[in-house]
Order: structure tokens, then C-alpha cells, then sequence
């Protein structure tokens, strides 16, 4: 059975509501955001970054003259809808507005104030299993501007540092042609031992003594990847239409970045072009588990076991 309630405060982030089926807990926020500010199983670790005071707000005058004079943008942490390609100050919504939300049977449907600089409308829905570890987070954006515009939903789940990320490579056989893309940010040093270059798999370990930040992105067929948090999995699936979609940053469907503090579980619907009232819609699974087994998070073999008896 699935619970909702508001609850007064979580940390620095104000009003929240929790929805629990007594298995797993997820807190979204409704003062701001929204966030989902917080989610693991109940009385576990919390799998969303949420110290407030390790993302310092950002705003320069081409950001207060777009947005308003006081307004800055703070990442805040926890799980965001955005909107892709990125461009500042567009895409940096301040999401510092009360939230309204409804209650359904299995969560409940958040619903920010609308953004009529960029024209859009962003709502988030929590779909929570009734008795198991499994929730949905649909995630939609509506075009509320007088012509049609280009974008990708964007997916970001801000995660707490401590981590190992595992992100599957394309196993389809392509021939003479290559069956994998990867991006790479500028600032990202591909010889950093953060980063594993498997055969099967790549690993980002999320490292609180970075003093860059890295940032690649893939074109995942697979749809499914892996945060691995102390003894806790958090698995996230989604729907991909590789290789006829057509994906931001060169294609890609699947994205991480990570610093000294955090690291970023993303995945991005397809770039369309959206027209004047129509809706785009994204979609990820998320699942926990226990970590079955031990495993070294620089080994193929190892993360094939690992995954295996998930």
C-alpha cells in the first residue's frame, strides 16, 4: 500500500511530500524545486544528494536581466526536470516557487509554476509499486509558447557522493561501422582513474578529492544503468530508440557528470520539435536492491557477476 503525506520540513528544503510503500521512501519538494530531494529504501541511505549548502547559488546579469533582478539558480541537489540542448541563462528555470501538487492512488503529480520566459509548463509524476522497490517517474514538458520549439527532456538525478556509477556498453555487432558513440566534455581528463574503460563496461567512481570535474555521455542501447552506493543498487531503465533517435550532444541518450561533491544519474528523451500546446513525455524506472555480492568495480568478470544475481 501506498502512503502520501506532507511533512512540515526536510533539512534546508522546506515542505515536502513523502510517498512510501513501506519498502522504499521518496521526498519531493514543495516549498521549491521540485526535487525529489531524497529516495532509498526505508530507514536507508538517501541516494539523492541533499546538503543544500555544497551547491552555491549562480547568477551573473545576463541571468537577472533573463530571469529578474534576485533571482539565482541553485542545483539544490536531489532528481530535476530539465531541458536540453543547455544554454545560460534559458535553461537555469530558478525553481524557487511553491510547487502544487495532487495525490493519485500510487503518488503524486508535482506541478511547478509555469516558465513563460522559455514557454513551457514542467509537471513530474511518482508512481510508486504498491509492495516492491520499484518506482516510475514520468516526467513532462508542455510547449506553452506561441511557435514550436527544439528540445530534449533531460533527466537529472543529482546523486550522493561515495559512489560507483556502471554504465553498459552496446554489445550489437555493426560490422564495418562502429556501434557506439561517447562525448566528452572539454574538462574532462579521459586518463583520470575515476574513470574504468572496459570491454563490457565503463565505471565512474564519484571521488570527494577531485579537483576537476568530468562529464561523458553514450548513446545506450541497453537503456539501464547502475549507481552502486555503499550496499545499496539503484537501477534506472528507460525507453531508447538508438539508433534512429535523434539525441542531443552528438547522440547521446545517457549522460554523467561528477565533481568533489556529487554525481549526476542522467538520461534524455529524444530532441524533437514540440509544437505550440503539444507535450513531450520521459520516462525512467527506478529500482533498488541490496548488493548481492562483492564486487571490483574495475573488472568486467566481477561486474558481470554483480549484475547477474541482481
Amino acid at each position: 500500500m501506498v502512503t502520501i503525506k506532507e511533512i512540515a520540513s526536510f533539512k534546508e528544503y522546506g515542505r515536502c511530500v513523502s510517498i512510501s510503500n513501506g519498502v522504499i521512501e521518496a521526498l519531493v519538494t514543495v516549498d521549491l524545486g521540485p526535487r525529489v530531494i531524497s529516495f532509498g529504501f526505508v530507514g536507508g541511505k538517501n541516494f539523492m544528494s541533499s546538503d543544500r549548502k555544497a551547491y552555491v547559488p549562480k547568477q551573473d546579469k545576463a541571468y537577472t536581466d533573463f530571469w529578474g533582478e534576485g533571482r539565482a539558480w541553485e542545483n539544490l541537489g536531489g532528481h530535476r526536470i530539465w531541458l536540453s540542448p543547455e544554454s545560460h541563462p534559458e535553461t537555469y528555470l530558478p525553481d524557487d516557487r511553491k510547487v502544487d501538487y495532487t495525490v493519485t492512488e500510487h503518488g503524486a503529480i508535482f506541478t511547478p509554476e509555469a516558465d513563460t520566459q522559455v514557454g513551457i509548463i514542467k509537471t513530474m509524476e511518482l508512481k510508486m509499486d504498491s509492495d516492491d522497490a520499484n518506482m516510475q517517474v514520468i516526467m513532462k514538458v508542455k510547449n506553452i509558447a506561441d511557435k514550436p520549439q527544439d528540445f530534449a527532456i533531460w533527466a537529472l538525478s543529482v546523486c550522493d557522493k561515495g559512489g560507483t556509477l556502471i554504465v553498459p556498453m552496446n554489445t550489437n555487432d555493426t560490422g564495418l561501422l562502429s556501434n557506439r558513440i561517447i562525448s566528452v566534455w572539454p574538462y574532462t581528463d579521459m586518463s583520470n582513474d575515476r574513470i574504468y574503460w572496459g570491454n563490457k563496461y565503463v565505471t565512474v567512481r564519484q571521488d570527494e578529492k577531485a579537483e576537476k570535474p568530468i562529464k561523458l555521455g553514450f548513446d545506450l542501447n541497453c537503456g539501464t544503468a547502475y549507481y552502486v552506493l555503499g550496499e545499496d543498487i539503484l537501477c534506472k531503465k528507460y525507453d531508447t530508440n538508438h539508433p534512429n533517435g535523434n539525441y542531443p550532444d552528438g547522440g547521446c541518450s545517457f549522460e554523467t557528470y561528477t565533481n568533489d561533491v556529487m554525481l549526476e544519474f542522467e538520461t534524455l528523451g529524444e530532441l524533437k520539435t514540440v509544437a505550440s500546446g503539444e507535450t513531450s513525455e520521459h520516462t525512467e524506472l527506478w529500482s533498488l536492491c541490496k548488493k548481492p555480492c562483492e564486487v571490483d568495480l574495475k573488472n568486467d568478470a566481477s561486474i558481470d557477476n554483480l549484475l547477474a544475481k541482481l
